[in-house]
């Protein structure tokens, strides 16, 4: 059964802290959806997600957000095949268009779309933090 939060915890921080990638779910002002991989990075003190990219302000998903501010953003992994073992969590949430912020990584722009998490789900994450990796289990993909 997955968890289910409403802010950010420490086994939410450490698994993202591991991720790289993550979709971003965004709706338009006509209600159609759009999916994308986006980058993404923690302020686990504000207790918020930020998206980055090249010309974010330029994006359709930045566009989205001015125009309705609900998202998703689903981050998850296959820790382990045998045995099998999945990882995720999703934060739904509202979001903000920010503009001139610093970039957060090189080549990004000053663009950035900043999530609060409303509803957080997540299941696999029991380990996490625990310096737990598919060797030290003792398992082989």
């Amino acid at each position: 059964m997955p968890d289910v939060d409403t802010h950010l915890t420490a086994a939410h921080i450490a698994y993202l802290a591991t991720q790289r990638l993550g979709r971003l779910a965004t709706v338009d002002s006509e209600g159609r959806p759009q999916n994308n991989p986006v980058g993404f990075h923690v302020d686990a003190e504000l207790g918020t997600i930020d998206i980055g990219g090249r010309d974010m302000g330029r994006s359709r998903k930045f566009r989205n957000v001015q125009a309705n501010p609900n998202v998703a953003l689903v981050v998850d992994d296959i820790f382990t095949l045998r045995p099998w073992k999945v990882r995720c969590v999703e934060i739904r949430g509202t979001a903000e268009a920010l503009v001139d912020q610093t970039p957060g990584r090189p080549r990004f722009s000053a663009e950035i779309l900043r999530i609060h998490p409303t509803r957080i789900i997540s299941f696999g994450l029991d380990n996490v933090g625990a310096g737990e990796s598919p060797e030290s289990a003792g398992v082989q993909g």
